[in-house]
């Protein structure tokens, strides 16, 4: 009779680690951002016949579609990491993994929700994130909206 490896024991994710996964993630975001701004500028300055030394209007059409495309590049990158391996390159170091509440893999849906709710969440001041404090489970405001979890892999051996 074969004998069979017992599951690997996950450890719930600590606010610790998880702003540390945020602080590491901020960094490729920043860059990407940063492309995103320089892309949108030559297209107002040589597209849109503006002056070199202008800048786009604030609270103007096309600030918000730029704060919006950065959302979306952003959210892109943080579910499609999360689908391929259940982490980001901020997550990597701290072994942290998104999975579904039942422990297996999320949907693209699912993810999409949880990064929305995480925006929230963090547009609150972090209060969603600070929640795990008082959560009995030690989840914040997107693991409970999106029914996913972040968790501490065990390290390899």
């Amino acid at each position: 009779m074969p004998e069979h490896d017992p599951p690997a024991r996950r450890f719930p994710a600590l606010i610790g680690w998880r702003l540390l996964a945020l602080l590491y993630d901020f960094f490729p975001m920043l860059a990407l951002w940063m492309l995103l701004s320089t892309a949108f500028t030559l297209g107002y300055t040589y597209l849109g016949d503006h002056p070199a030394q202008q800048n786009i209007a604030p609270f103007s059409a096309l600030q918000w579609l730029l704060w919006l495309c950065c959302w979306l590049a952003t959210g892109v990158y943080a579910t499609n990491s999360w689908r391929r391996g259940g982490q980001t390159l901020g997550m990597r170091p701290w072994r942290l993994e998104v999975v579904a509440a039942n422990g297996g893999e999320p949907t693209t849906r699912v993810l999409w929700q949880r990064y929305a709710m995480a925006t929230l969440s963090l547009l609150a001041a972090g209060l969603g994130l600070w929640w795990a404090w008082v959560d009995r489970e030690g989840l914040t405001w997107h693991d409970r909206a999106s029914g996913t979890r972040l968790q501490r892999r065990p390290k390899s051996p």
